[in-house]
Order: C-alpha cells, then sequence, then structure tokens
C-alpha cells in the first residue's frame, strides 16, 4: 500500500505532511518538517564548531535543549561526549565528506549509559565561502555495544586459552600459585599475591564475619618499579592474619570481587581495619585494588589479590570479571595440587612409618639401610624393605617394589609386609615364602603386582639363599671392592598368581657384602637396563668401610642428587662368628 493512500494502513504521518506542503508549494516548510520529524540528529555548526542550529532529534540524544546548545563547542557543553573535532576539522580544511563513531555518556535517561553514534559531516558553502558544517547522527549503541562484546569475548578466551598453557603444569601447589601470580603480572596488574587457607582448615567451614583470618601467601609478583616496596608487603611463605572487615575479609565471607580505590575517603574508611596495609600502599603509588576469590569445587580456599599504581587506571568491573575467571581455572588447578599433596603426605607417613622400624637381625649381622624420595614431581612410590630374624642365627632379607604410586601403593606395601612377616614366620625357604605369598596376595582383588627379592642370609654356614619374584639381581661387594651381580631365576611378580619361583644358594662369608636395591638406584629414562646395572657393577667401593659410608657412596655414584624414582638400598655384611647354632637361636 501506497505512504500516502489515505485508506492504508501504512500511511506516513510525516510523508503526508509533507506531500501537502509541496502541493502548497512550501519547500522550506518541507525541509523542517523533515529534520525536525526525522530520528537522525541533525547539527549545524559554524567554521569554530560551535552550534547554530540542532534538531529536536539531536538535542534528545545529547540531553541538552537546543537553545542551551547555540554558541557553545559540544566539549563545554557535553564533556563526557568524545567531540572528533579531528574529524570536523579535515572536512573543513579539504571538503571532503567523513564519518566517525563517536561515544560517550549523556545527560539523558537512563544516566551515564556509554552511548555510541555514527556521524556523516559535509562542510557547507555559500558563494565560494565556508560557513560551517552539517552533521547527520545516528545512534548505533545497539550493534556497537554487541560488537564491543564480542570482541571483549574473544580478548577474555584468549586470555583463558594462554592462562591455560602457563597455569597448573604441575601437581607442585606453590608453583601453580606462582604462575597465577606471573600470569597476571603485568598483564593485569602491577602486583599480584596469591594466598590460600591452611591445609588443615575443614572445607565448608563458615567464614564469619566475627574473627581473624590466617592465610599463607603462597605467591607474589610485581613489576620492577615495586620491588624496592615489596618487604612492606610480606615475603612468599609466610602467614598473613586478615582481620574481619578487611577486603579479603570481604572477599571470602562473600564469595564475590572486592573492588577499592584508595583515593576515595570513604573506601578507606571502610578499610580501617588494615589501615597499616593501605599505608605502605600508598607509599608506593597504590591507588586500586581487586581482591577475587578462589574457589574449589564447593569452598573457597584462598583469594586472589591485585594492585595498581602510578599511571595504571583504576580496576573496573570488566577487570573483576577477567580476573575472576582465571582465578576460577586457577583454583582448579590448586585444589589438584593441595588434594595432591594431602594424599603425598599420608602416603609419605604411611611409607616412614613402615621403612623406620625394619626387624632386628641377629648379632651375627651388621645391616643399614636408606630410602631416597623421588627428587621430581613424581608420586610416592612402593619402595619397601624388611628384615626377619628367624631361629639358629638365620635372617631374611626383602626388598620389594608394589607396582604403582600414590596412598594405594604405600597401603600396598604395608600389607605385603605383614603378610611376608606371617608367611616367613612358617620358617619356609625363600622360595616357598614366595610362592605362599604370591598365592595369598593374588587372592585380593585390589592388591597391586609387585616385585621381591628373599635373602636368607646364614653367616654360620657362610652362605644365602635366594629368591626373586621379578626383582632386580642383588649386588655382592667383594673384599677388593670389586662388584658381582648375582644371577638368579627370577620368577613372575608376586600377585599374579602365576607362582615358579625357585631357589639358589650362593657363598656369603666374612669380609663379602650384600647389596639389595630397588630398581630407582639404577635405571634411567632412555637406557638399557643391561647398561644400567653394567654401572653398577663397574663401581668400586670401599668394602672395609662401614656399610653407611658404602651406602652413601653407592647413592652419589648412581643416584645423584635428583633420582628420578623412588630408590631403597640395604646392605648386609657377616660379623665374626661367636657362639654355637644352639646359643644364636
Amino acid at each position: 500500500m501506497c505512504p500516502h493512500d489515505p485508506g492504508g494502513d501504512g500511511a506516513d504521518p510525516l510523508l503526508d505532511k509533507a506531500a501537502a506542503a509541496l502541493a502548497a508549494d512550501s519547500p522550506e516548510q518541507v525541509l523542517r518538517q523533515v529534520l525536525g520529524g526525522t530520528r537522525a540528529g541533525v547539527a549545524i555548526l559554524d567554521p569554530r564548531l560551535r552550534f547554530v542550529w540542532v534538531n529536536p532529534a539531536f538535542a534528545t540524544m545529547a540531553g541538552i535543549p537546543a537553545m542551551n546548545l547555540a554558541g557553545h563547542t559540544l566539549a563545554e557543553v557535553a564533556p563526557g561526549i568524545e567531540s572528533r573535532t579531528d574529524v570536523l576539522r579535515e572536512v573543513l580544511a579539504d571538503g571532503r565528506p567523513r564519518e566517525a563513531i563517536t561515544s560517550g555518556r549523556t545527560r539523558s535517561e537512563p544516566p551515564y549509559e556509554r552511548r555510541w553514534w555514527h556521524g556523516a559531516y559535509h562542510r557547507l558553502e555559500t558563494d565560494g565561502r565556508v560557513t560551517g558544517i552539517v552533521g547527520v547522527i545516528l545512534e548505533v549503541t545497539g550493534s556497537q555495544r554487541q560488537q564491543r562484546d564480542l570482541e571483549q569475548a574473544r580478548e577474555r578466551l584468549s586470555l583463558l586459552d594462554a592462562a591455560a598453557t602457563r597455569i597448573g603444569t604441575t601437581l607442585d601447589m606453590d608453583m601453580t600459585c606462582a604462575q597465577l601470580a606471573d600470569f597476571l603480572v603485568p598483564l593485569l596488574a602491577d602486583m599480584a599475591t596469591v594466598e590460600l587457607l591452611p591445609t588443615d582448615a575443614p572445607e565448608g567451614r563458615p567464614l564469619g564475619p566475627t574473627r581473624d583470618l590466617r592465610l599463607r601467601r603462597a605467591a607474589l609478583s610485581v613489576v620492577p618499579a615495586l620491588l624496592t616496596a615489596v618487604p612492606h608487603f610480606g615475603r612468599s611463605g609466610e602467614f598473613v592474619v586478615h582481620p574481619p572487615g578487611s577486603t579479603v575479609a570481604r572477599c571470602l565471607e562473600t564469595a564475590k570481587p572486592v573492588l577499592q580505590n584508595l583515593q576515595s575517603d570513604e573506601e578507606l574508611n571502610r578499610s580501617a581495619p588494615e589501615e597499616g596495609r593501605l599505608a605502605a600502599y600508598r607509599a608506593a603509588g597504590i591507588h586500586s585494588t581487586l581482591v577475587v576469590p578462589l574457589t574449589g569445587t564447593e569452598h573457597p580456599i584462598g583469594t586472589v589479590s591485585l594492585a595498581r599504581a602510578g599511571d595504571s587506571p583504576a580496576f573496573s568491573e570488566e577487570d573483576a570479571v577477567i580476573t575472576q575467571d582465571l582465578a576460577r581455572r586457577a583454583a582448579i588447578s590448586i585444589g589438584n595440587a593441595r588434594r595432591y599433596a594431602r594424599s603425598q603426605g599420608i602416603a609419605l607417613e604411611l611409607q616412614r612409618a613402615l621403612l623406620a622400624e625394619p626387624g632386628s637381625p641377629h648379632p651375627n649381622l651388621e645391616l643399614a639401610s636408606r630410602y631416597l624420595p623421588s627428587g621430581s614431581s613424581a608420586l610416592v612410590g612402593g619402595d619397601w624393605y624388611e628384615t626377619v630374624r628367624l631361629s639358629f642365627g638365620r635372617t631374611l632379607l626383602v626388598m620389594g617394589d608394589v607396582m604403582g604410586h600414590g596412598v594405594e601403593a604405600a597401603v600396598d606395601m604395608s600389607y605385603y609386609r605383614s603378610t611376608l612377616r606371617y608367611v616367613s614366620a612358617t620358617d619356609l625357604p625363600p622360595h616357598r615364602i614366595l610362592r605362599q605369598l604370591d598365592a595369598t596376595v593374588s587372592g585380593s582383588e585390589s592388591a597391586r603386582p609387585a616385585t621381591c627379592l628373599l635373602a636368607l642370609v646364614d653367616p654360620t654356614r657362610g652362605q644365602c639363599s635366594f629368591a626373586s619374584a621379578g626383582h632386580l639381581p642383588p649386588a655382592r661387594i667383594l673384599p677388593d671392592g670389586t662388584i658381582e651381580l648375582i644371577e638368579l631365576p627370577n620368577g613372575p611378580p608376586l600377585g599374579t598368581g602365576f607362582g615358579g619361583y625357585e631357589p639358589a644358594t650362593r657363598d656369603f662369608t666374612e669380609g663379602q657384602v650384600l647389596l639389595l636395591y630397588t630398581d630407582g638406584l639404577v635405571e634411567r629414562r632412555g637406557e638399557d637396563i643391561d647398561a644400567s646395572l653394567a654401572r653398577l657393577a663397574a663401581l668400586r667401593l670401599p668394602a672395609t668401610a662401614d656399610l653407611d659410608t658404602i651406602l652413601d657412596e653407592v647413592l652419589r655414584s648412581m643416584a645423584g642428587e635428583a633420582a628420578e624414582d623412588d630408590v631403597a638400598v640395604l646392605a648386609a655384611r657377616a660379623r665374626p662368628a661367636s657362639g654355637s647354632r644352639a646359643e644364636q637361636a
């Protein structure tokens, strides 16, 4: 339906008026009606960029009555809006029309909301003389906001992707916190600290507003300009007490970010409980802080505190959103590292308890042992050793290695040890002890396989009986300091249920040292096991030295400063005979 059809539903009153005006031969009236009725803002400026005339739509956009605009520049009457005088002066200079995007905040409803406008500007001339500029303005806030939100989303995703490759690359809790702090500085802040609640704090305990909070500062990172002020902020590893009402306390209590402007008297009064910290901040030129909670799967585990100093802009709500996204992801890695540390601690305590009190041998046998934890970030291994005192001056030496790592391996290690003590009390030869142990363990669905080496030492007879379940061969240090690897028939690991263990007896006389060990002593990544054993056999050791000295030399030569896996070593040497076998029983 044509818009000027009086009977059509699509009639446009503005066009109807224009048609009527044209019929009355009033072009000026038509122009006024078009400019007054359009939603586009139209403004005429003189060569000094002062308003000469604006239509009602422009006055509405600016939130300023038209009469208050005349004779003034945009910067004078609406300082919250970009005036883009650079574009306007270029149009005046060369007469070429130009377009530009302008943004700002107006006095119109809603107040203080940032808006965007698209403007087209043309130079006005009269008789070849430049008389000003006409600008046609359309509000494009919706599309610009969408574009800005899209760009911010892309930037945020890019930031999170970068963080994923740099934060949480290790199961070390403090290292993960340091990675987070280093990532934030100087990207988002001039200083960043990561503080954690104590690991023994009960999860889910309400963080009330009436008690001090004691957190451990796990990481601190600053820009070079603030290095001299670091001693005033504290150091990594120390505990920090935050009083009730402090920013950290408020952040943990509400589980929300807390922005703080240190140049605001109102904010300073609110933060009176931490006056000393704020004084140190202001002395360092810090003017804005942001505290974000580190929240694990369910409960808070700490906070991330950011600070900006000098010419850096104050933190915004957008900064808080980005930092919270980073903290949320980092908290997952920190939580994993925290749970790992607890698991590792339990396994270490269990392993130390098992290795601290091996059974006492007979007086005719000298013993020494060492346990060396892995120097890497690997979980606690299942290495263990034991000595069982038997009748007639004999001692059963045991070296084992449960497959796997962590608490489960340590628990299985305890199970193997207690089962072996029970079976060895029957006074069976080593190969039959392994058979019995294998049959018992294989009946348990949860027990892990393990290698094991038994050595039944009989100093009175000068011999030693062996049986091996998939373990590396023992070594014998001869009186001249050379090392001999004792070849033995090797059966399958314990827990497989296959059996097939065979005995082997070798001489073991005074002056010789028997060495039992786990694979961590010799195995190296990328090296063939035969080459690893050859390195051990090539050592020359002081056979007459005390056993502790010998073990120290073995570990120094073979394991170095940082073993790739846990190492357990047991050394035995026969003492001169004294008394009869009946006396030693």
